[in-house]
């Protein structure tokens, strides 16, 4: 059975984020590098299990469900975005937009990897 999620669990801080857009000089919108849009608070929560998550980890990467607070913030963060570790520097590349598990509008899960290329 699931563990209930509890702020206490929330030990690592992320930056959320996102591609800027810039112009190119010619009058283009292209994406730019990624900019910081806000840092939040979160529970990392390894996965496992399954032989496509053991079949992964031997490559190197390592699948997470991030568990985090709900809020507009959150709700706006989409597949295109990245978080970063605020400690370790450690980048990990969303894989799935978040998800309410609970269908409480209290917490979030995202799909996130690390060690790939986001």
């Amino acid at each position: 059975m699931a563990t209930k999620p509890r702020a206490g669990g929330l030990r690592q801080k992320l930056h959320f984020q996102r591609r800027a857009i810039v112009d190119d000089g010619f009058g283009n919108e292209v994406s730019g590098d990624f900019e910081t849009v806000f840092t939040d608070v979160a529970e990392f929560i390894p996965l496992r299990g399954g032989e496509g998550v053991q079949a992964a980890r031997l490559t190197g990467v390592q699948p997470y469900v991030i568990r985090v607070r709900s809020s507009t913030n959150t709700r706006a963060v989409t597949a295109a975005w990245q978080m970063v570790d605020a400690r370790t520097g450690r980048v990990m590349a969303i894989t799935a937009p978040p998800a309410d598990p609970d269908q409480k509008n209290a917490w979030l899960d995202i799909m996130a990897t690390d060690g790939v290329a986001s």
